[in-house]
């Protein structure tokens, strides 16, 4: 069986022989842009619409806040004045309409390398993709990998919201773009990484933190749930020069950004860094 819409059902099948199904409706959008297929299309479910790439799935709104709520406000919280943030990848939006939660925020920089996925998400996924029109938003078009080069002492925050390691993705899992990425970070700074699923994808997972871990001193993963993610169960990477995590908590700005969640809470966050035997072993 093949990925994507088929006889009413949009499929998505790991290599591991599992997967999920979701009752499709009608298909909102879908082109192939320079670099791979957008698709935005209904459900006949609770999940709303579904943003796939290449047929695979991105996000719904239905269960969206699971991820985005979660590479923006773990790393932001432990920092104690985040001004700057670069978001890369994340061309649904989602990851900046979180990090404007924060209203210590003065700019955000997106840079995605498809147009097509910012333009189909502004038009067919408003809820998510809202941030994208806040004036401290500037959003460049261009490949992470170059545009990461010369940037140096930059941001406070860089989230590294990539699709997987596959496609226009495949070069955001270096080790000179980890690396290209740590100069750019201002004194105190923090990246963290979207590290595909503990469960489906542990070859990959090893491979990405034996890179990480060559190039930051600090290096530790967090985890959550994710209802249509493969193996329902994902993954992020918490790096930094000088920031453990849990070594500090914005407690003030922790209650405020708990208003506006679906999922983020304080209990919740000191919980993400407890990680299965499992994980442990890989990592």
């Amino acid at each position: 069986m093949k990925n994507g819409i088929e006889n009413g059902y949009y499929h998505e099948i790991t290599p591991s022989g599992f997967g999920i199904a979701i009752k499709a409706g009608k298909v909102l959008f879908s082109k192939q842009s320079d670099f791979q297929k957008v698709e935005v299309f209904e459900t006949e479910s609770d999940l709303g619409r579904v943003l796939t790439l290449d047929d695979l799935m991105m996000t719904t709104e239905g269960d969206e806040y699971h991820y985005h709520e979660m590479i923006a406000h773990i790393p932001m919280m432990h920092h104690k004045k985040p001004e700057s943030v670069l978001v890369i990848g994340g061309g649904d939006g989602g990851t900046v309409r979180e990090v404007l939660k924060h209203k210590t925020v003065k700019k955000v920089v997106l840079c995605e390398i498809d147009g097509m996925v910012i333009d189909a998400c502004k038009e067919f996924l408003p809820t998510i993709s809202c941030g994208l029109t806040d004036p401290r938003v500037e959003i460049k078009v261009e490949d992470a990998i170059e545009f990461i080069k010369d940037k140096k002492n930059k941001y406070d925050i860089v989230l590294i919201d990539s699709t997987d390691p596959m496609g226009p993705g495949e070069g955001l899992f270096t080790e000179e773009f980890y690396t290209n990425v740590k100069s750019s970070l201002k004194e105190g700074g923090i990246v963290a990484a979207q590290s595909e699923s503990p469960f489906v994808n542990k070859t990959e997972i090893k491979k990405m933190y034996d890179l990480l871990k060559k190039v930051f001193p600090i290096c530790s993963t967090y985890t959550s749930n994710i209802p249509t993610y493969p193996g329902g169960y994902w993954a992020w990477a918490f790096c930094s020069e000088s920031v453990k995590p849990l070594s500090y908590l914005d407690d003030e700005r922790c209650e405020e950004i708990t208003k506006t969640c679906k999922i983020y809470n304080k209990d919740y966050h000191m919980a993400r860094f407890a990680l299965p035997n499992y994980l442990k072993e890989i990592l």
